[in-house]
């Protein structure tokens, strides 16, 4: 069975080419309610939104424009399995040139820019800035990369001349300085015992069931890497999926608590049925951090400092 991950990201691809969701919906023989479900949980988990509205024919935002490409990239090469070597993965061509503007770079310059996708949603009006400013730019993104291993493997090989990772801190081998930080959150149901108190302490986590992203996912794995490194323990997972309608169900349901950081957290803490579980103390944060190819172009160098304005 296709997991949750796929089976959203091809109701987003069959969205594309429907063009609405009634359309998409006959063509895959589901219901417009869920299509619109499994496209909002998509949306949730990338931090950004794919589509102005879904009413009548459905208009792409330019981040789903741009993701809507990626996918189409992914699904080419790996027909069977969205979950691509990073370091091979393809990277998304702008969808249009932008336009005309004053620039002090080189014709025909490219950027290749990796980061997770959330990360892509925080400064997606920065790039459109950047490119508007610079007619001569194109830049592309690769929007598989979460962490330092990952950004190092893309960087070295010339995948990227600019990455985004998560990380914890300084990564030995990896030149990278300090974007921001982002917060661990543990979210339940409005109802659940711990919801309604006051403050939890951190030992009473190890005995509270857990929702979790799957094994495989980056966003996962950064979390758990920062609660061990913590010294915090949290109870066993009772489900593992990236499908977040269902994560946000099963939370207003009251059967477990779940961590998230970054626009995911946001979200979530803006949700009837869910609130933010009060701790004792905070969770740890996670950093992002960028990287910069060192024999890198100038032009490359130029946007790398632009993202920090």
């Amino acid at each position: 069975m296709a997991s949750s991950s796929l089976r959203q990201l091809d109701i987003f691809a069959q969205m594309v080419a429907s063009g609405s969701v009634t359309r998409c919906a006959r063509d895959l023989g589901m219901q417009a309610e869920e299509i619109a479900r499994d496209l909002a949980s998509l949306e949730l988990r990338l931090g950004y939104r794919l589509f102005e509205n879904l009413t009548g024919d459905a208009r792409l935002t330019p981040a789903g424009r741009k993701t809507a490409q990626a996918m189409t990239l992914l699904s080419q090469d790996e027909p069977d399995d969205w979950q691509v070597d990073e370091a091979e993965a393809p990277v998304v061509e702008r969808v249009a040139p932008p336009p005309p503007a004053p620039s002090a770079v080189a014709a025909h310059e490219t950027i290749i820019l990796a980061a997770p996708a959330p990360v892509f949603g925080h400064f997606q009006d920065a790039l459109a800035a950047f490119e508007a400013a610079n007619e001569d730019v194109s830049i592309t993104l690769d929007l598989t990369i979460h962490l330092a291993d990952e950004a190092a493997l893309a960087l070295r090989r010339g995948k990227a001349d600019i990455a985004y990772f998560y990380a914890l801190g300084e990564v030995e081998g990896l030149h990278s300085r300090y974007g921001w930080s982002e917060q661990i959150n543990l979210y339940a149901g409005a109802d659940h015992p711990l919801a309604r108190r006051e403050s939890v302490s951190l030992q009473e986590l190890a005995i509270t069931p857990t929702l979790a992203m799957e094994p495989h996912n980056g966003l996962r794995q950064i979390i758990d890497e920062a609660l061990d490194r913590g010294g915090i323990t949290m109870g066993a997972p009772v489900l593992e999926t990236d499908n977040l309608f269902d994560i946000m169900t099963i939370l207003r349901e009251g059967a477990g608590c779940f961590a998230a950081f970054g626009p995911l957290a946001r979200d979530l803490g803006r949700m009837n049925g869910i609130k933010r579980i009060a701790l004792e103390r905070p969770l740890p944060a996670i950093e992002v951090r960028q990287a910069v190819h060192p024999k890198g172009k100038p032009v490359a160098d130029a946007l790398a400092e632009f993202l920090f304005l």
